[in-house]
């Protein structure tokens, strides 16, 4: 993708966004509501026209060449899309019928622990087993590439677990998978890549670890101790430039260019002053942490 537009009316809901996928990676696609996500996605997928810049998916053009495209891929909708009245086995076999060489539907509902399910309405099935459905039908046509939008919505951890597996397999297949989460921890745990969205643009892009890294000079060491110490006298302690404070009763943050002298230093100190540093950890920032820096919004609107 280079230099997606997307508008409605006066309204550009994607605004120049480049995006690569590479093969038989997972690339997580985050943003606040109403930051581009689902208008991308459906672009990708053949559903909206752009108005402006290039996509190709796995080399073809999604609307000119729909036709070429769609057997190639899965997309599992955030809303689930089952008829009402039809049970799991029926609408997994209806989908594999379209498919050249499907997988064994009664082997992927028991994979995606659907098979006690199997005789009861879409409609009186849980969230949680709605969503599983709709990844079986995803899947169930063996595709290249996989639009995966909220997989694990209303899901129970055991559930979620078995998701992120099976995503795990499908890399390890070969299998690209583009997902959009609202979980960050999820993003964290599956994705190569992330790419960060806000008002249709790109904020940010690279690997987790990249993402949540430290600066070099702006890293956190964080330990418990007896309230009250003089951070004065451990700041002197310190490399210059670094600061100490006791950020709230007991729990004391050391920030600065954190490496294994200084960690010496403060248990040395502490040992000093008659105290056991407890709890010592170098913090790290989360995915979360840098989704609220970089959008200023929570994840949900």
């Amino acid at each position: 993708m280079s230099g997606l537009v997307k508008r409605y009316g006066s309204k550009t809901a994607v605004d120049g966004l480049d995006l690569v996928l590479d093969h038989g990676t997972v690339l997580a696609l985050l943003g606040p509501n109403g930051a581009g996500k689902t208008t991308t996605v459906e672009v990708c997928e053949g559903f909206r026209t752009a108005d402006g810049g290039t996509v190709r998916v796995l080399g073809l053009d999604p609307r000119r060449q729909g036709e070429q495209l769609r057997p190639r891929i899965g997309v599992m909708p955030q809303g689930g899309g089952g008829y009402p009245g039809v049970r799991p086995d029926e609408m997994l076999r209806l989908v594999a019928a379209c498919a050249a060489d499907p997988l064994d539907p009664a082997w992927l509902l028991e994979v995606l622990g659907l098979t006690g399910a199997v005789r009861t309405p879409y409609k009186r099935l849980s969230g949680g087993q709605q969503q599983r459905l709709s990844l079986a039908c995803a899947l169930v046509g063996r595709p290249e590439l996989v639009f995966l939008d909220e997989p694990t919505a209303g899901m129970d951890p055991q559930a979620r677990r078995l998701v992120w597996d099976l995503v795990g397999a499908l890399r390890a297949d070969g299998v690209s998978v583009l997902l959009t989460t609202h979980l960050m921890d999820e993003a964290e745990a599956l994705a190569d890549q992330v790419v960060i969205v806000d008002a249709g643009r790109v904020v940010a892009r690279g690997t987790p670890s990249e993402l949540t890294a430290h600066p070099a000079d702006d890293q956190q060491l964080r330990f418990r101790a007896r309230p009250g110490l003089d951070t004065d006298l451990l700041r002197e302690a310190l490399p210059e430039g670094m600061d100490v404070h006791e950020a709230s009763r007991g729990a004391y943050v050391v920030r600065g260019r954190i490496d294994p002298q200084v960690v010496s230093t403060v248990t040395s100190w502490c040992a000093q002053q008659g105290v056991l540093a407890e709890e010592l950890t170098v913090a790290k920032r989360s995915l979360e942490d840098v989704f609220l820096e970089l959008t200023g919004r929570e994840l949900r609107s």
